[in-house]
């Protein structure tokens, strides 16, 4: 489907997916669910190491967060973004730890659950397609209670809405408000990208922690100065 938004005397024209049909789950049911994404073996033949499903989901989660896939150090930890990436994320929301690994509160699941290795010029693969395919029809309608779908990166935005610039989505982010906030994927590489469009930490930061409140119905988040990092 599509809708129009208006931002800045500029209409948009948003493609959005069909929408799934939001039913309640049971307890039983989503521990079932949260049990088959754990065992999850779709990609194995794939991966450079073990299949290692790493999320965290609540039913009563109000932010989900979807991002690329997990990093070496996530994959060893098992707690996604516990790497530089989640801390530039985690400035951007001007959230701590744990606030950010609430799952009452912050769902995580991003397009891809494993570790999909590493490109032979530097840089981990895309995430495993077969991943977002199977999983996200199942998984989105067990979280009800969201209010606002944080979309990190390229892979994020484009299963939303199809091909299209992160950077001109980042800029334009009202005309995806109230129900998706796109950014950037927070890797080192995005300090630069940061430094080069000023923009983002003068306005988009700001407008980001307006709408990280409103959903999470808390006062608004600090307004302290973005730090950027170079890892």
């Amino acid at each position: 489907m599509a809708f129009h938004a208006r931002a800045q005397e500029r209409t948009t024209t948003i493609t959005v997916l069909p929408e799934v049909i939001i039913q309640l789950m049971t307890d039983t049911d989503f521990e079932k669910l949260l049990q088959n994404l754990k065992s999850c073996t779709l990609c194995s033949e794939h991966l450079p190491l073990e299949p290692k499903p790493i999320f965290q989901i609540a039913p009563s989660a109000r932010i989900l967060i979807v991002g690329q896939a997990p990093g070496t150090k996530a994959h060893l930890s098992g707690q996604t973004f516990n790497d530089p990436s989640g801390d530039r994320l985690r400035s951007w929301l001007g959230f701590d730890r744990e606030t950010f690994y609430d799952s009452q509160k912050i769902a995580i699941f991003p397009m891809g659950l494993c570790y999909p290795g590493r490109l032979q010029k530097g840089g981990d693969k895309p995430p495993r397609p077969e991943c977002a395919r199977l999983w996200r029809h199942q998984v989105i309608p067990a979280l009800p209670n969201v209010q606002l779908t944080l979309l990190v990166g390229s892979y994020a935005q484009d299963w939303q809405f199809g091909r299209g610039r992160v950077t001109d989505r980042v800029r334009h982010f009202r005309d995806f408000l109230p129900r998706f906030f796109p950014l950037p994927h927070p890797s080192w590489r995005t300090g630069l990208w940061e430094r080069q469009n000023p923009w983002f930490t003068e306005i988009v930061i700001p407008a980001l922690r307006q709408e990280v409140a409103r959903a999470l119905n808390v006062p608004e988040m600090p307004q302290q100065s973005v730090q950027t990092q170079n890892h």
